[in-house]
């Protein structure tokens, strides 16, 4: 009869034992090190001394330089992007006038947004044949009832405000606290009706004087206004006076339905201003930004407020402008400051629209908040 050992099948600290427990106290150690360094970076990010340096120090012009180098998207990764956008953040931001200038003369040669940003009974006589911005082949005759609808000329004029606040839906404005900074503005820019209340009015103000409404909203939210007109009018209510404007020529499936909230709004006796952006004027944008890289099947309703408003006002300053699912620090956001929807695939191309706005911002044109405000 052979002799057993008892404790054989044991392992008592052996090499099986020995090595799970190596493995266990390697993935803790990693794991102490992510949570610190998350802490850390978080804690740098959010007490890094905002604007501590002059825009034209030569630190401030070193950092932009490395923001500049990227030509395009694609040449580095996001994060780090994320870094060298960080590390500009301990610039103050100013106007560089010269750059703004000529900007706003490109626009101007290309798109003239104080003749041609919406349609007019001077840009647009009775009797004309409009195309479509996308339905080319499509045309609309002008007749006397639809001319009736268009104001006598554009409201605004070139640079006739002095400071413009531009907002995005983006999450990243989400505990930004910059409510107070963007009521302070001369004039307030918002996309597609969305929600001002007190529960976001904190971080994204209330203020505002101009609304898009995007139709297929008026289709989706609104029964196409066939049933919902009192709600829809309650919606706008929350916007005081502020303006609104619809991309009624876009095709011909938003026509019919932005003539109705034109309609709606003559019954309630609305004095709020009512406006259609003018086809050429968009297909025109569209044109510009594809030259500078953004190429989509459509840019994003705050690409073409910024576009107007970089000729409409003197200085343009975003809010809520972000493309990617985590703020520059790394740390994961919603779509939206109001939920995380997500717009269709391929529609749009935020990143290369918010890639554009960062060049812009390190050559003084306009500025780009991504942080809270103080």
């Amino acid at each position: 009869m052979g002799y057993s050992d008892p404790t054989a099948n044991r392992d008592l600290l052996g090499n099986r034992s020995l090595c799970f427990i190596f493995i266990c106290a390697f993935g803790l150690v990693t794991l102490l090190q992510q949570i610190l360094y998350g802490k850390n970076y978080i804690k740098r990010y959010l007490e890094r001394p905002d604007g501590s340096l002059e825009f034209n120090s030569t630190s401030c012009k070193e950092l932009r330089q490395e923001i500049t180098d990227v030509k395009v998207l694609t040449m580095v990764k996001t994060s780090e992007l994320f870094e060298r956008w960080r590390n500009l953040q301990v610039c103050k931001w100013a106007q560089n006038k010269e750059e703004a200038d000529n900007f706003k003369m490109s626009l101007s040669r290309c798109c003239n947004a104080p003749s041609f940003l919406f349609t007019t009974k001077r840009n647009t006589p009775s009797g004309t044949k409009l195309r479509y911005e996308v339905d080319t082949s499509g045309i609309l005759h002008i007749s006397p009832e639809i001319f009736k609808m268009f104001p006598d000329d554009m409201p605004y004029s070139k640079s006739q405000f002095k400071k413009c606040a531009v907002i995005g839906n983006g999450g990243i404005i989400k505990n930004s606290k910059c409510g107070r900074e963007i009521d302070a503005a001369d004039f307030v820019f918002r996309c597609n009706i969305p929600p001002i209340s007190d529960m976001y009015s904190e971080d994204v103000g209330s203020k505002t004087d101009l609304v898009t409404v995007n139709p297929s909203i008026i289709t989706e939210r609104f029964q196409k206004l066939e049933k919902w007109r009192k709600p829809f009018y309650d919606v706008l209510r929350n916007y005081e006076n502020s303006s609104v404007v619809l991309p009624a020529f876009y095709n011909t499936r938003n026509t019919d339905v932005s003539f109705r909230v034109k309609y709606m709004l003559d019954d309630y006796e609305s004095a709020r201003g009512m406006f259609f952006f003018h086809p050429q004027y968009l297909l025109n944008v569209q044109r510009f930004w594809a030259v500078q890289g953004v190429r989509a099947k459509r840019l994003s309703s705050g690409l073409m407020l910024v576009t107007a408003a970089m000729e409409l006002c003197e200085q343009v300053h975003l809010y809520g402008f972000w493309a990617f699912p985590m703020n520059p620090s790394g740390i994961f956001i919603t779509h939206h400051y109001y939920d995380n929807v997500k717009p269709r695939p391929g529609f749009h191309a935020m990143p290369y629209e918010i890639f554009n706005f960062m060049h812009m911002h390190t050559r003084g044109i306009l500025h780009v908040h991504t942080g809270p405000c103080r």
